[in-house]
């Protein structure tokens, strides 16, 4: 049986002898080991002059055989790369059945370096120390694309604004495919005030990552809570229908942002004057029960009651007591304007 395989991603080797020593076994081992049987058969996706194998894209109809042994030999020709990742992802209509993360994990110290601060930049009171793992990393191969972009992370939130854009430049420079980049860099972008340059990184992430990752909805939902505070509507409203129709699982740190996501959609679209929609929106913003408590209960309900009332619907007082009284301000304004 057939399924739709997706596959990008590259892996860099650093020097000659490493790189020319994967390409003979790549080869060899295609042909020996699994017959031919693979999805990777162009040489196109061997870059001499970057010393790497890069697939920018790939999607093809795979057995299961052929895509166990494409990941096998992927997985060990990884073993001689000093930087990147490859995802090889096996979907039906939708679904991921099988992912594979392809990176590598030996003893150079590069490698080890950078897996060291990748485990730490995440850690509260640990970012001096992720700092000076992938600041290693980088000493040692000066082409680490995902060091530079995890080291930018570190550096922004520590305040460094500068470095942080270098070392965002520096890995998108390196690898202009970064998603996670892209979506770094907007952030920054957005908080020095250059707004057309933080939609056009976010337009980036999304072109380069896939519906599969996670990023490819963060940045899409950043995108529209940034093209609200620009008050261009229709753009929210595009970015935030597609997430909202989208079933995340609850593994996805996604999962617990759509309660946030409906209860904006209906404020873009109260904005658009699509009352019944906007109404709708609020409805599923308050079923939704898994939350990471970006917007409260009484905000919604106000929403909720401004839905209502926009078109012709009762009830709408209703919201706005019940909101009142779990703390919201404006609900309470609305009631004494209404009164």
């Amino acid at each position: 049986m057939y399924h739709k395989t997706i596959i990008q991603g590259r892996l860099e080797f650093g020097n000659p002898k490493s790189y020319e020593k994967v390409v003979k076994l790549f080869h060899s081992r295609a042909e020996t080991y699994y017959k031919s049987d693979i999805l990777l058969k162009e040489e196109t996706y061997f870059n001499d002059e970057n010393k790497s194998i890069v697939i920018p894209r790939m999607v093809i109809q795979s057995t299961d055989k052929a895509w166990k042994n494409t990941v096998n030999l992927l997985e060990y020709i990884s073993q001689f790369a000093v930087s990147g990742w490859i995802g090889v992802w096996m979907t039906d209509s939708g679904t991921i059945m099988r992912y594979a993360k392809i990176e590598p994990n030996c003893d150079k110290a590069a490698v080890q370096s950078f897996l060291k601060g990748r485990k730490l930049y995440g850690k509260k009171g640990k970012e001096k120390e992720a700092l000076d793992a992938l600041s290693t990393a980088i000493s040692k191969y000066d082409r680490h694309a995902q060091a530079y972009e995890h080291r930018a992370y570190v550096n922004f939130k520590l305040g460094n604004i500068e470095d942080a854009l270098y070392d965002f430049d520096k890995s998108l420079k390196i690898d202009p495919t970064n998603p996670e980049a892209y979506v770094g860099r907007a952030k920054l972008n957005w908080k020095q005030g250059k707004q057309k340059e933080a939609i056009d990184d976010l337009d980036l992430s999304i072109k380069n990552a896939i519906a599969l990752q996670p990023v490819y909805w963060r940045a899409r939902l950043l995108k529209a809570e940034y093209s609200i505070k620009m008050n261009d509507y229709k753009s929210a409203a595009f970015d935030l229908k597609w997430y909202t129709k989208r079933k995340f699982l609850s593994s996805d740190k996604n999962f617990l942002r759509r309660k946030y996501a409906f209860f904006l959609y209906g404020k873009v679209l109260l904005e658009l004057e699509e009352f019944d929609s906007a109404f709708a929106a609020f409805e599923e913003a308050l079923a939704i029960t898994e939350s990471s408590d970006r917007i409260k209960e009484a905000d919604i309900l106000m929403q909720r009651g401004l839905a209502r009332q926009k078109n012709g619907k009762k009830g709408f007082l209703k919201d706005w007591k019940e909101a009142a009284s779990q703390g919201s301000k404006k609900a309470k304004t609305l009631l004494e304007a209404h009164s």
